[in-house]
């Protein structure tokens, strides 16, 4: 069962590819979407990435949070349900 996770403090200039490739490297990648500002396009700053399983999960949480992507320190976590 695929785990989904949280990507928040994104540096403007990631793209939905960018954010996918950055998670590759710790596990297979569902998705990966970089959330927008439907009224500017811009970039909101935080995203979600959809991991295969839960170790792919917890290694890219061990492995990416609070490390650099373009210049900002990144935080991923378990994304919580919206219930």
């Amino acid at each position: 069962m695929s785990t989904k996770l949280f990507v928040g403090s994104l540096p403007w200039s990631v793209d939905d590819e960018e954010l996918k490739e950055t998670f590759e490297k710790h596990g297979s990648v569902v998705s990966a979407k970089v959330i927008m500002d439907r009224d500017t396009s811009r970039s909101r700053g935080f995203g979600f990435v959809e991991m295969e399983s839960s170790s792919d999960a917890s290694n890219a949480i061990k492995a990416l949070n609070d490390s650099e992507l373009n210049g900002r320190n990144i935080v991923v976590n378990e994304a919580k349900s919206r219930n």
